[in-house]
């Protein structure tokens, strides 16, 4: 049996208008996931990322902090499968509210709300609910069926791939997607569990003759000392 460890992003930026690159938070974040997984002895054969920026700045730091291959360890097998990309919570948001098609609508009605971050997250909510129950599925270029789907269907090729150690570097709506997948909960399970996902929170599934297990969700105690100064959500 193996595992595959699920590793959520660093923390991105937005000031460009992409929310694709890492902060220098980011940086450090994903740093210390790399140091938290070599002390627990990860050594990797295969990692994998989506195309998304922010995902492969993760793995690239994560990456340098497990030092150099060890004997008996070989460099990790390394590919890009934008099956692990994020849903794009842009036209989400569009979709739900025409009016946030304007980039510069939805930023003024963030900023200029009591709580901005709250702002945010309600409006994510209820574009993603919206995503979620959808009968008609017109204005939507992926459905939320579809998201599943890909993301388990990434999740299955891992698994098959018969690897004794995988890390995958993705976001927080495929990791959660699968665990709520694992866990036979329903849609509404799922976004709860995508609400509280951390920045670089690693999430551990067994990989054995059975298929997939989950082991543990949203572990981020390395990003959690410190006075939380690691600690985010987005």
């Amino acid at each position: 049996m193996g595992v595959l460890y699920l590793v959520r992003h660093g923390q991105a930026s937005g000031n460009d208008g992409s929310y694709d690159g890492l902060t220098d938070l980011g940086r450090e974040q994903a740093r210390a996931v790399g140091a938290e997984l070599a002390r627990r002895g990860v050594e990797p054969d295969l990692v994998v990322t989506g195309e998304l920026r922010r995902q492969r700045e993760t793995a690239d730091e994560l990456l340098t902090m497990l030092g150099e291959p060890a004997a008996g360890w070989s460099v990790p097998v390394r590919k890009t499968d934008s099956r692990w990309d994020e849903y794009d919570h842009l036209a989400l948001l569009a979709a739900h509210e025409p009016r946030h098609r304007d980039p510069i609508a939805l930023a003024t009605d963030i900023s200029t709300a009591p709580r901005p971050g709250r702002a945010l997250q309600d409006l994510l909510d209820t574009a993603l609910r919206a995503w979620m129950t959808a009968e008609d599925h017109a204005g939507y270029a992926e459905t939320f069926p579809a998201f599943r789907a890909r993301v388990r269907a990434a999740l299955d090729e891992v698994t098959a791939a018969g690897r004794a150690t995988a890390v995958v570097v993705s976001s927080g709506g495929p990791i959660s997607a699968i665990c709520a997948g694992l866990l036979g909960v329903p849609a509404d399970g799922w976004l709860a569990l995508n609400r509280v996902i951390v920045n670089t929170s690693i999430t551990a599934v067994l990989m054995g003759g059975r298929g997939a297990s989950l082991l543990t969700y949203n572990d981020h105690a390395h990003v959690a000392g410190d006075g939380r100064r690691l600690l985010t959500y987005r």
